[in-house]
C-alpha cells in the first residue's frame, strides 16, 4: 500500500493525493451482501438537521459486516480484498466451507486464499478471532466487543490496533489507539493484528470538491453567522467570539467533558484517554 501523487496540472492536484489501492484484489462487491443506504442530508424525520456537515456524496451501497465472528470452528478462506465506502479500512470477503460468504474488517497482513478461523481453539494469528481469555498477553488486537455477543465496537477504523496489556480476574485490560486503559471482560472477543489500509491518514484531499463526494458539507465559523444560529454570532464587524470555541449547542470545544459523570462503564476506565488529536 502506498500514497499516489499526480501531475501538478490544477491546484488541486497539486495538493492532493490518493491510495494506490494495491491491496485491493476485487473491485465489484458480492451483491448477497449489500444494503441500499439512502440519503437524508443529516435531517430526521421532521426535516430537522441532527447531523451537522452531512450531505450530498457519491451514491453507495451498504456492505453488511460481521462484526461479531460467530462461526466457530468453520474454516473460511479470503476471497478478494474489497474497498468499503462507508469505512477507512477495507474489507476482506470470507467463503466459509459450508458455503456461506460474509465480509469482515480486514486485518493487515492478510491475503488472498488464507484460511482463517474463529473460536476458542483457534491459532493467535492475523485476521483469526477468539475471546480474550485465549488471546496472549501483548499481542495487537481489534474490532473488540464491550459485551458479549454484540460484535466489535472498538478499534475499526484504517490502521488501527490495541494491544492487550494483562488479565486480571473476569476483566483483560487494554490499551486502546487513545492511550485509554480500560477493563474489558474476557469473554467478549476480539481478532488479532492491525487493520488494513494504514496509510488513509496520509492521504491528501487537495480541493473542496473531494470532500463534498465524500458527502461532508462545508463547515462555516460560529463568529460568522447571527446570534440565533450560534452563542459565538453576532456583533459589528468582525469579533473574537467574547467567549471560548463552542458549538451550536454551546458545548465547549477545547477540552470540556461531555462523558456523564454517572455512567456506570466509568469503573472500566482505568486511565482517561489523553486529549488532543491521537
Amino acid at each position: 500500500m502506498g500514497i499516489k501523487f499526480y501531475r501538478p496540472t490544477s491546484n488541486g492536484r497539486r495538493a492532493g493525493s490518493v491510495l494506490d489501492y494495491a491491496e485491493i484484489t476485487k473491485v465489484e462487491p458480492e451483491k448477497s451482501l449489500l444494503e441500499a443506504s439512502p440519503k437524508n442530508g443529516g435531517r430526521n424525520n421532521h426535516g430537522h438537521v441532527t447531523r451537522r456537515h452531512d450531505g450530498g456524496g457519491n451514491k453507495r451501497m451498504y456492505r453488511r459486516i460481521d462484526f461479531k465472528r460467530d462461526k466457530d470452528g468453520i474454516p473460511a478462506k479470503v476471497a478478494a480484498i474489497e474497498y468499503d465506502p462507508f469505512r477507512t479500512a477495507f474489507i476482506a470477503l470470507l467463503h466459509y466451507a459450508d458455503g456461506e460468504k460474509r465480509y469482515i474488517l480486514a486485518a493487515q497482513g492478510v491475503s488472498v486464499g488464507q484460511t482463517l478461523m474463529s473460536g476458542r481453539s483457534v491459532e493467535p494469528q492475523a485476521g483469526n478471532c477468539m475471546p480474550l481469555s485465549d488471546i496472549p498477553v501483548g499481542l495487537e488486537i481489534h474490532n473488540i466487543e464491550l459485551r458479549l455477543g454484540k460484535g466489535g465496537q472498538l478499534v475499526r477504523s484504517a490502521g488501527g490496533w490495541a494491544q492487550l496489556q494483562a488479565k486480571e480476574g473476569e476483566h483483560a485490560i487494554v490499551k486502546l489507539p487513545s492511550e485509554e486503559l480500560r477493563m474489558v471482560n474476557l469473554t467478549c472477543r476480539a481478532t488479532i493484528g492491525r487493520l488494513s489500509n494504514a496509510d488513509h491518514q496520509n492521504v491528501s484531499l487537495g480541493k473542496a470538491g473531494r470532500r463534498r463526494h465524500l458527502g461532508i458539507r462545508p463547515t462555516v465559523r460560529g463568529t460568522a453567522m447571527n446570534p440565533v444560529d450560534h452563542p459565538m454570532g453576532g456583533g459589528e464587524g468582525r469579533t473574537a467570539g467574547g467567549r471560548h470555541p463552542c458549538s451550536p449547542s454551546a458545548v465547549l470545544a477545547k477540552g470540556g467533558r461531555t462523558r456523564n459523570k454517572k455512567n456506570p462503564t466509568n469503573k472500566f476506565i482505568l486511565r482517561r484517554r489523553k486529549k488532543g488529536p491521537h
